[in-house]
């Protein structure tokens, strides 16, 4: 049954009280048309709950805009959701990938996933090419998909709002890695549900690293957003604590925007619900709102939160990744890096759930809370201590 408006409804009376679905929810292809966007396909996203999200197609099917009636859960940044064809790689000593970060989620890999690295290239036996030099976050980002569908499935009196692509990050004597995305929404749903699988289409062994950049911003965050994780461990800071304590900012609680503010970044280490869930959440308890990113340990060990509170690029990011923030150098040393021959895959799944009232986050923290209890402390120190990943399952 669909939940519409207060309403139960089957697909009948759906349909009675309609001439399209899409008065009410649906999926919507359009392209944008001005400025650095100008060019770029996207879908819209409309569950019916108040839920509205849209997909950019010509990077990575990556969600931009997310709302919740009217109240704006995702991140805008200055550079807005940039044309890829602008995008260069290479450039600004590898942090150019920072002219087209924006969005809720910034999908990053396939083969690298941290600061720039040159890292060696004999993999692919090709003797001119005896290193590859990644920039910030790698290229995944800003690759434009495939699009193979997209639309809305009945299944009895269920709807699911639904899309479905190919992002090929490809290269003569490289990597050939192919991500397999596909997005739901259910109709009357908070929810977003992302299926990712990454595949070695290429025949010669190829690294792979992946993690997900999930950002938002006002009105969510705001002075007094709390930041809700299973922790058992705060395992690295990106600074000193007397940084960290200079600007008067935990981990715990978040900031208005501010002026001069320097980024801090966190890796926290996890621990997961029986069924091997991993949920992480930010909540305003004065607009009785949040925002709860769900993933699983065996796919995504490692977590960062990051911290940029400046003003004008205003967000906190939830970060789930494959590997710690020591590299990928230190994960080939580390015998950590995942390593794909032909055919090979890897499987992602994610939960974005909106909570819309005071109950369900007071029943997300409480779920959280009864996996691991987060440190109490704003600046609790970090241990150092990085669990070995070459056991994952």
């Amino acid at each position: 049954m669909v939940e519409l408006y207060g309403k139960t409804l089957s697909r009948r009376q759906v349909s009675e009280r309609s001439g399209m679905l899409s008065q009410f929810a649906g999926v919507r292809l359009m392209t944008l048309g001005d400025g650095v966007e100008r060019g770029i396909r996207m879908l819209e996203f409309r569950t019916g709950s108040g839920l509205r999200f849209t997909a950019l197609v010509d990077r990575a099917l990556d969600i931009a805009d997310c709302d919740f009636k009217g109240q704006a859960i995702g991140w805008h940044s200055p550079s807005g959701f940039r044309n890829p064809g602008l995008h260069d790689y290479e450039g600004e000593g590898g942090l150019a990938w920072a002219r087209s970060f924006s969005g809720l989620l910034v999908t990053c890999g396939l083969d690298h996933i941290l600061g720039r690295e040159e890292v060696p290239a004999d993999s692919y036996s090709y003797p001119g090419k005896k290193t590859v030099t990644h920039s910030l976050h790698g290229r995944v980002g800003t690759i434009p998909a495939r699009l193979t569908g997209y639309g809305e499935t009945w299944d009895g009196d269920r709807c699911v709002l639904w899309a479905e692509g190919i992002v090929q990050q490809s290269a003569v004597f490289g990597e050939d890695l192919h991500l397999l995305r596909r997005i739901e929404a259910d109709v009357g749903g908070n929810e977003i549900r992302l299926s990712d699988r990454v595949v070695n289409h290429g025949f010669n062994r190829t690294p792979h690293m992946y993690f997900y950049h999930v950002n938002v911003s006002h009105p969510l965050l705001d002075e007094g957003s709390r930041y809700l994780a299973p922790i058992r461990d705060v395992v690295w800071a990106g600074h000193d604590g007397e940084r960290y304590q200079a600007q008067k900012v935990g981990y715990r609680t978040m900031p208005a925007p501010r002026l001069g503010f320097s980024e801090q970044v966190w890796q926290h280490e996890m621990a997961a619900d029986a069924n091997g869930e991993v949920p992480v959440a930010v909540v305003n308890d004065h607009l009785g709102l949040g925002f709860e990113v769900v993933t699983r340990k065996d796919q995504l060990p490692c977590a960062y939160q990051w911290q940029n509170f400046q003003a004008g690029q205003y967000a906190m990011g939830i970060e789930p990744s494959t590997h710690h923030v020591l590299g990928n150098l230190a994960a080939r040393e580390r015998d950590e890096m995942i390593w794909l021959e032909h055919g090979d895959s890897r499987s992602y799944d994610a939960v974005f759930r909106v909570l819309d009232d005071a109950g369900a986050i007071a029943a997300a923290e409480a779920r959280i809370a009864s996996i691991a209890t987060q440190p109490q402390q704003d600046y609790p120190a970090p241990s150092g201590n990085f669990p070995g990943l070459a056991d994952r399952a």
